[in-house]
């Protein structure tokens, strides 16, 4: 076997692999899948988190997890799927940094580990065992990484500062 090969199937199951959890916990909170909370109690325990409008927050940490794991799983659009996988595990890291990093104590180490995981694969690419190859690339051009890596970065920014700025509001109006 060649080393371009030994790299292909080694993505092909990184990707599946990723993906594929990715996808059972963006289920859990759409659909309530596999033990989840589904769509409308995840919207309340976005809310309880500081991530408003719930419904919204709740649907689209969802749909970054179903939809960027089943991408990467069949690799197709990888710079997208990587960077809305991560996206949405960079909202759960902020919303599990305050108890450190280790996940036996609440921390982030595992929503880290999975967006760090999605990124890297879309930067890497998907390999020749994918969708991606098999459509010539149309959906995994140069541009499309910069673009969904920078898109993902400006809205995940956006949310996290939002949800930062309305706990301190809430803080002082406690006080």
């Amino acid at each position: 076997m060649s080393w371009i090969n030994r790299r292909d199937l080694a993505l092909l199951a990184l990707r599946a692999g990723t993906g594929a959890v990715l996808m059972a916990h963006g289920t859990q909170k759409l659909l309530g899948w596999f033990g989840g909370a589904g769509l409308d109690k995840t919207a309340a325990a976005m809310e309880h988190m500081g991530y408003t409008p719930g419904r919204q927050s709740a649907l689209a940490a969802g749909l970054g997890e179903t939809g960027g794991g089943a991408l990467l799983v069949l690799g197709l659009a990888t710079p997208a799927a990587g960077a809305a996988a991560a996206g949405a595990m960079a909202g759960a890291v902020a919303v599990h940094a305050p108890a450190g990093f280790f996940a036996q104590g609440g921390g982030f180490e595992y929503p880290a580990f999975l967006g760090f995981t999605a990124a890297a694969i879309g930067l890497a690419g998907a390999g020749r065992y994918s969708l991606d190859h098999a459509t010539g690339h149309t959906f995994d051009q140069r541009w499309m990484l910069a673009l969904a890596f920078a898109t993902s970065a400006v809205a995940v920014a956006a949310v996290v500062t939002k949800r930062v700025q309305d706990q301190t509001d809430e803080g002082q109006e406690e006080e």
